[in-house]
């Protein structure tokens, strides 16, 4: 097999807008606030990854990982070869999330910046020697499992339409933002109009302080609410764990966990059943695999979501992930347009009614091509790093 070498990156920090804005307990967003990265071989290959930093979740602003990719991370990368997707994935592998030993302080949050690496070296060696990521994992998505609707933190009339356009789309399971003023009025309201066949979760986004949360689950879980994602702040784990011995619901990790060493600690503090894996802020596709099967290995239950915003890029690496790991409770993502202004992604990945996965893309790499004009043209900073990407 041929030995292709990272010749150069364009990193772009673009803000594709939305069609409808998003509100929840930590942040409002009109725009995704994303990082794009393209990768060239030096056979005149590339690829693209992605990622969305959120400071809540990783400690990564996205301006801060733009400079640690620009400054530590993808010069170090420049002139490194490998020969063909097996080596990338062992790579990855070894750098479970993070830069490479040696480039980044261990305790630098780095997460969310090395996640657009994984997917760009994945995708750019996948396109040049045609063999796919995770070739030897399971290619077919789970069966019966649909794609959850999310309903943001709105209040009056934009919730009810939200509430109406969800029970239109016809989703199975759905997962609702909730803060303190969220109680038994707002969740037999919103039980009216989704049914009670509808499997409905809430979020609090760190929200709530461990007494509210003691006094709300209880309340909430009379209108079928069992699983519970981050009521309390992130580093409170021994609220968290009282939670779960107290409750006897379902407490899920999203903020509180990323890494390898955070799902360790939930574990061995017993601070949640369950974990919601994300590419963008677990490392990239590799990690996150690896860290979905050590939380089922533990006994937790695996929810597979998204930061709000991914492109199709996102979605298709998504998609991999969850036919890899099989064993998923929820998945939430596949938004496209439905989000989007505009996706740069083709083909455009979109759940369909009821919540049903999109067709796993085909093709070489990822399997979705990213439009660069579009991306360039929302973006609020750009820069080459090694040789110049030609104009497509």
């Amino acid at each position: 097999m041929s030995v292709r070498t990272v010749a150069g990156f364009e990193l772009y920090a673009a803000d594709l807008p939305f069609r409808i804005g998003f509100k929840h307990s930590a942040a409002e967003r009109k725009r995704s606030e994303s990082l794009f990265l393209r990768c060239l071989l030096d056979d005149g290959t590339t690829g693209w990854g992605e990622s969305l930093p959120r400071a809540y979740v990783t400690g990564e602003s996205r301006d801060s990982a733009f400079d640690l990719l620009a400054g530590d991370i993808l010069p170090a990368l420049i002139g490194r070869s490998f020969g063909g997707v097996p080596e990338v994935e062992q790579f990855l592998a070894e750098c479970d999330g993070r830069a490479p030993a040696g480039l980044v302080s261990r305790t630098t949050p780095q997460s969310a910046a090395w996640c657009p690496v994984d997917l760009a070296l994945l995708d750019a060696f996948s396109r040049a020697s045609g063999v796919p990521p995770f070739a030897g994992e399971a290619k077919a998505f789970p069966a019966n499992l649909s794609f959850s609707g999310v309903l943001s933190a709105e209040r009056g009339v934009k919730r009810t339409l939200l509430l109406i356009a969800h029970r239109l789309q016809g989703f199975r399971a759905i997962k609702l933002k909730i803060g303190p003023e969220t109680g038994a009025r707002e969740l037999a309201f919103i039980r009216r109009w989704l049914g009670s066949n509808v499997d409905l979760r809430v979020d609090a986004n760190m929200g709530l302080t461990v007494e509210q949360a003691l006094a709300k689950m209880p309340e909430l879980a009379r209108f079928g609410v069992r699983s519970f994602e981050e009521p309390i702040a992130a580093r409170d784990l021994d609220g968290q764990a009282r939670l779960v011995a107290e409750t006897g619901l379902g407490v899920m990790a999203d903020e509180s966990f990323s890494t390898r060493e955070s799902l360790t600690t939930l574990v061995d503090r017993h601070a949640a059943t369950a974990v919601n894996a994300r590419i963008s802020k677990c490392g990239g596709l590799v990690a996150t695999l690896a860290r979905c099967r050590e939380a089922l290995a533990s006994g937790l239950t695996v929810q597979i979501g998204c930061q709000v915003g991914e492109s199709s890029l996102l979605s298709a690496a998504q998609l991999r992930l969850v036919a890899a790991v099989g064993d998923v409770r929820y998945v939430e993502g596949c938004f496209g347009t439905l989000l989007l202004e505009d996706d740069p992604g083709h083909p455009m990945l979109r759940f369909g009614r009821h919540g049903r996965p999109p067709a796993a893309p085909g093709g070489p790499g990822l399997g979705v091509d990213i439009d660069p004009g579009l991306v360039a043209r929302h973006s609020a900073r750009r820069i080459a790093i090694g040789e110049r990407i030609a104009p497509s």
